[in-house]
């Protein structure tokens, strides 16, 4: 046994374990070891090699990022890098984005990170960026402020209440998942903003529609009438950098024909673009344009 091992390695990998609710046993058998030897690890008595803070972070299912942290904690450079979309090496990467935004036209689609920062996003996203302010798209856009702020696109949600509770505890969910700092700022940020009094009122939709028993949608309203959407998440399959690890997207498709034919109306009407448009200031006439 090594008495140097920090402790603070031992107390991130128990914090992780009950994160997940596990007793050191269900961990030790799912990561080959045993359960003296990960109370040992736990406790600072015993200092793990590198290959058994790999072995109980991928038992934990510990996103990317934080088995950098647990490595660093231990002595142990990260095994994984961080690297930027615009580097040469995630050229394939953005060409698949690219490719998935352009392709789910003309529904909106949009890349985020794990903060929920908007990355990128298509030509049809303008539908959920029109008349948002600049103060909410600087210094970057993050879904849940614009969708929940209450300049943002909650002035247009018909059924805002039903959807601010269910972004609330998609949000809050994955902050007791990952204990990130950073995503309970903004889970109690959002938590914050005011509800108009009103919004209550609409739910079943202004068009008269009733409650789906299958989904929850976006009910918007617009020019083009009250239009209806639900989304899907897709990320990518086993990443082995953190950025690419961290990225998701989120596809929207319409829950009714009229929401349909109202979005293929406004994508004729607009010129194609030759690319997915990038978004970190989402400034230009074109809302996820720079």
């Amino acid at each position: 046994m090594d008495v140097r091992q920090p402790v603070r390695a031992g107390a991130l990998l128990r914090e992780w374990r009950q994160r997940r609710r596990l007793s050191q046993l269900d961990l030790a058998l799912l990561a080959d070891t045993s359960a003296r030897h990960l109370s040992c690890v736990e406790t600072g008595r015993a200092r793990p090699s590198r290959e058994m803070v790999l072995r109980l972070s991928r038992a934990l299912d510990v996103p990317l990022r934080d088995r950098n942290t647990l490595l660093l904690a231990a002595d142990y450079a990260p095994a994984y890098q961080e690297s930027s979309l615009d580097d040469e090496a995630m050229a394939s990467i953005r060409s698949a984005l690219d490719t998935m935004l352009a392709s789910h036209e003309p529904y909106p689609a949009v890349v985020v990170d794990r903060l929920w920062n908007v990355l990128l996003g298509n030509q049809a996203m303008a539908v959920l960026m029109d008349g948002i302010p600049q103060h909410l798209l600087l210094p970057q856009p993050n879904v849940f402020r614009l969708a929940l702020h209450p300049d943002g696109l909650a002035r247009r949600l018909v059924n805002l209440r039903e959807v601010r509770a269910l972004f609330l505890e998609r949000l809050h969910r994955q902050v007791i998942a990952t204990g990130d700092t950073h995503l309970r700022a903004l889970y109690e940020e959002v938590g914050q903003y005011p509800v108009p009094e009103d919004s209550g009122a609409e739910q079943a939709g202004s068009a008269g529609n009733a409650p789906s028993p299958i989904q929850v949608p976006l009910r918007i309203r617009t020019p083009q009438g009250e239009l209806a959407m639900f989304s899907t998440m897709a990320t990518f399959g086993a990443p082995a950098d953190v950025t690419l690890s961290e990225l998701a997207i989120e596809f929207f498709y319409p829950f009714d024909e009229l929401t349909a034919n109202a979005l293929r109306t406004l994508a004729a009407r607009s010129p194609s673009p030759s690319a997915a448009p990038t978004c970190p200031d989402m400034a230009a006439s074109s809302p996820l344009q720079r």
